[in-house]
C-alpha cells in the first residue's frame, strides 16, 4: 500500500497547512496510541517519550500529540527541546514502546514535522506507518476515565545525554588544547552540544545557542557554514562543528574554513576503525555520495556501497551487509556500533578521537580524499511523467556517460518532497562537469515543455 502521509522520515509540511496543523496532529497521536496500545496490550500500559526542537509550533504540536496519545491510553513522557538522537536514546533508556520527535530537522522556523522511533531506537517500519494511517480514518475517540493516560515531563533529560555522548569515547579521552567553534544552529543541540565538548577539555566559542523559536537554521547551523567559517577563522580556532536544528546531522570546518562535508568525515571514520583493526569490510554511502570517497575507500582496501538517499535506507543497508558504518554527504552519519541512529555530537566525537589517536589536522587527513566535482541541478518536471523512461534523455545520459568514462558518474533522482527532479554530474573536470549537467538539464527542461 501506498502511504498518504508518511514520507522517508516522518510528516513534515508548512505549519498550518495540511497535514501540519494542530487538529491532525491531535488526531495523529490518537492514532499512535491505539496502534502501539494494541502491538504492546500484553505488556500492560503503553508509554511514548516526546522531544522537539526549538521552533515556536513545538509547543503546539507537542500539546497536541499528548491529547491524542493521553485520549488513547498511553502514558507520556516529554523531554522538551532535544536533539532527535537524544530522543531515541531516551525511548531505549526510558524502556518507552515509542518516540516522537518534533521537527523539521534543517528548515526554517515556519515548517514543521513529526517522526517517530521503535522501542528500540530505530525507525518505525512501514507496516506500523500504514497501521497508523488506516487509524486515521476512524472517529477519535476516548479510552473510559480511568485508562486515561497520564504525563509526566523528565527533568534530567539533558544531563542524561549529555553524559551519553561524553561514554561513547574511551574513559580518559581528552580534548585539552583544542580550540572549537561550535554552531548550534539555535536548535535542539544549544543546550548540550557545548556542554559535552567543553567537559571533554575542549575550549569552545558557541554560536547559534540564543533559540528564539523563529531563528533556527536562519542563517546558521550545517545548512548554513559560511557563518562558523568565519569564526573559525577570526577566532583562531583549530576546527569547527555545525549541527543542523535537531542536532542529527553534522559538517565540519578546518581550520582554514574549508567546509567538510559528510563524505569527508565519513573518511576518517573508516581510517581510524581500519588503523585500530576495528573496521568492518566496508561502509555505506548513498546514490548521492562522491566518488572520490568510494575510490579512496577502495584505496584502502574498504568496500563501498550505495543505498538509496536518506538515513533510514543506509541503516538498512548496513544491517543487510553487517556493517557499522554509513552516511551521507549531508551530514547524517550512523555508527550502529555506538548508537541506533545517526547522531551529530556522537559523530563529530567520533572524527575528533580519530583525529586525536592519528595525532593530525582534520586538513591534513583530508588529503588522502580528494573529492571529485560535483553539479546539481533541480528541474520542476510533470507529476506522473516517468523522466527516466523518456527516450531523448535515455540518449543524453547515454552521451553524458560515454564522454565522462570510469571517471564519472551521472544521476537523475526524483524529489520525494517537491515536483523537481535532480540532475547529478559528477567528474574529475569541473569545467566538464558544469557543462555535461546543464546540457542534460537542458534535455530535461525541453521534454517537460513538450509535454
Amino acid at each position: 500500500m501506498k502511504k498518504r502521509f508518511f514520507g522517508t522520515d516522518g510528516i513534515r509540511g508548512l505549519v498550518g497547512e495540511s497535514p501540519i496543523t494542530p487538529d491532525f496532529v491531535l488526531k495523529l497521536g490518537w492514532a499512535c496510541g491505539r496502534v502501539f496500545t494494541r502491538l504492546m496490550a500484553e505488556q500492560g500500559r503503553c508509554s511514548v517519550i516526546i522531544g522537539k526542537d526549538t521552533r515556536v509550533s513545538g509547543y503546539m504540536f507537542e500539546s497536541a500529540l499528548e491529547a491524542g496519545l493521553v485520549a488513547a491510553g498511553v502514558d507520556v513522557k516529554l523531554l522538551g527541546p532535544m536533539p532527535t538522537p537524544a530522543v531515541a536514546l531516551m525511548t531505549r533508556t526510558q524502556n518507552a514502546d515509542a518516540g516522537i520527535v518534533i521537527s523539521a530537522s534543517h528548515n526554517p522556523y515556519f515548517d514543521n514535522g513529526i517522526k517517530f522511533f521503535s522501542a528500540t531506537g530505530s525507525k518505525l517500519p512501514d507496516e506500523i506507518e500504514l497501521a497508523i494511517e488506516a487509524e486515521l480514518d476512524l472517529p477519535l475517540s476516548c479510552v473510559e476515565s480511568h485508562d486515561i493516560g497520564k504525563v509526566q515531563r523528565l527533568v534530567d533529560a539533558a544531563g542524561r545525554y549529555i553524559e551519553f555522548c561524553k561514554a561513547t569515547v574511551p574513559e580518559g579521552f581528552s580534548l585539552r588544547g583544542l580550540r572549537i567553534a561550535m554552531d548550534c544552529a539555535h536548535g535542539a543541540t544549544y543546550h548540550i552540544a557545548p556542554s559535552v565538548l567543553s567537559e571533554l577539555g575542549a575550549e569552545v566559542i558557541s554560536i547559534g545557542v540564543s533559540p528564539d523559536g523563529f531563528n533556527i537554521n536562519e542563517g546558521v547551523g550545517s545548512t548554513h557554514m559560511d557563518t562558523l567559517a568565519e569564526t573559525v577563522l577570526k577566532q583562531n580556532c583549530d576546527l569547527g562543528i555545525a549541527y543542523d536544528g535537531d542536532g542529527d546531522r553534522v559538517l565540519f570546518v578546518d581550520g582554514k574554513g574549508a567546509t567538510v562535508d559528510g563524505d569527508q568525515l565519513l573518511y576518517v571514520i573508516a581510517m581510524h576503525r581500519l588503523q585500530e583493526g576495528t573496521s568492518d569490510a566496508g561502509v555505506v554511502g548513498t546514490l548521492m555520495s562522491n566518488l572520490g570517497l568510494e575510490i579512496a575507500l577502495k584505496d584502502q582496501g574498504l568496500q563501498f556501497v550505495r543505498a538509496k538517499v536518506g538515513d533510514r535506507y543506509v541503516r538498512e543497508m548496513m544491517e543487510a551487509q553487517s556493517w557499522h558504518l554509513g552516511g551521507e554527504s549531508s551530514g547524517h552519519i550512523i555508527c550502529s556500533d555506538v548508537t541506533t541512529t545517526g547522531d551529530g555530537i556522537v559523530s563529530s566525537l567520533q572524527v575528533l578521537r580519530a583525529l586525536r589517536s592519528a595525532g593530525r589536522s582534520l586538513r591534513d587527513v583530508l588529503v588522502e580524499v580528494p573529492l571529485f566535482p560535483q553539479t546539481m541541478i533541480n528541474v520542476r518536471v510533470i507529476p506522473g511523467v516517468n523522466v527516466e523512461a523518456e527516450p531523448s534523455i535515455i540518449d543524453a545520459v547515454a552521451q553524458v556517460e560515454q564522454e565522462l568514462g570510469d571517471a564519472g558518474r551521472v544521476l537523475l533522482r526524483p524529489s520525494g518532497t517537491e515536483p523537481v527532479i535532480r540532475v547529478m554530474v559528477e567528474g574529475r573536470d569541473e569545467g566538464q562537469v558544469n557543462r555535461l549537467c546543464r546540457s542534460l538539464a537542458d534535455t530535461v527542461e525541453s521534454v517537460m515543455a513538450s509535454k
